[in-house]
């Protein structure tokens, strides 16, 4: 037999359990409220949580601190802005042909078809698509030496078709050494232009043709793309493995219906 004031105490725990679970459950709800309510408003003011980032949110409803990673949350709760991956590209058509010396006595006389691409940078040429054109081609050739070459696009609408240059370098040493007489280059790691770099621009853009060295000293260098859609060409030339060398290249991009 059970005593009447066991039996009352029991049923007193069993109530007291079922407030405390009902107020952890009110509790919870009302942070997820806040959370949401946070990293909507870092949304549209301050731009969406980078990767690694920790977000403290204080509840304004029971005062508790919650921490939370941007990693996991923000795919919950934002999850229209997760981020696309771009859609794989087709292949280029490339091709060489041996006319070395009229090419660049053609293009040596034009404006803005001849450039140096100075030892440790990386030239990129940006081709916006024309909304007359389908297709975007290109020939290049060399002085004396290779130089890496490749092929990306970026998905972002097209402002103007005004073909642009920009150079970036990545040699830390910019003084010119033109006593040496051999041309002296890094070893080469994986993923380097010898072996067809893997830039980090995959994860941004579309790859239509990975960074390899070509032999554009030898032939002259061709090929072309059809149009993914709107957008921009990142044609880049790219003389970051060579410790002493310039590089004068020619170049000739055009568009085709």
């Amino acid at each position: 037999m059970v005593s009447p004031v066991r039996e009352d105490a029991t049923e007193d725990q069993q109530k007291a359990a079922g407030a405390m679970e009902a107020q952890a459950s009110v509790e919870q709800e009302l942070l997820s409220a806040d959370q949401a309510q946070v990293l909507s408003k870092m949304a549209k003011y301050h731009g969406l949580p980078r990767s690694g980032d920790i977000v403290m949110i204080q509840s304004e409803h029971t005062g508790a601190v919650d921490i939370l990673s941007a990693d996991l949350e923000s795919a919950d709760l934002l999850g229209d802005h997760r981020r696309v991956s771009p859609p794989l590209m087709a292949p280029p058509c490339i091709w060489t042909f041996a006319k070395m010396k009229e090419f660049k006595s053609k293009l040596g006389k034009e404006k803005n078809s001849r450039l140096v691409v100075k030892r440790g940078e990386v030239v990129t040429i940006r081709v916006p698509t024309h909304p007359e054109g389908k297709r975007v081609c290109w020939e290049f050739a060399t002085d004396d030496y290779d130089i890496g070459f490749g092929v990306y696009f970026d998905w972002t609408p097209v402002t103007s078709t005004d073909i642009t240059v920009q150079v970036s370098d990545s040699s830390e040493d910019e003084d010119e050494d033109e006593e040496e007489e051999e041309e002296i280059e890094d070893p080469v790691p994986a993923g380097d232009v010898e072996r067809g770099s893997r830039s980090s621009l995959r994860g941004r853009y579309g790859e239509v043709m990975p960074v390899y060295r070509r032999d554009s000293h030898r032939d002259v260098q061709a090929g072309s793309h059809d149009y993914p859609g709107e957008g921009i060409y990142l044609l880049k030339f790219d003389n970051s493995y060579s410790l002493l060398r310039n590089k004068t290249l020619y170049f000739h991009i055009y568009y085709t219906s």
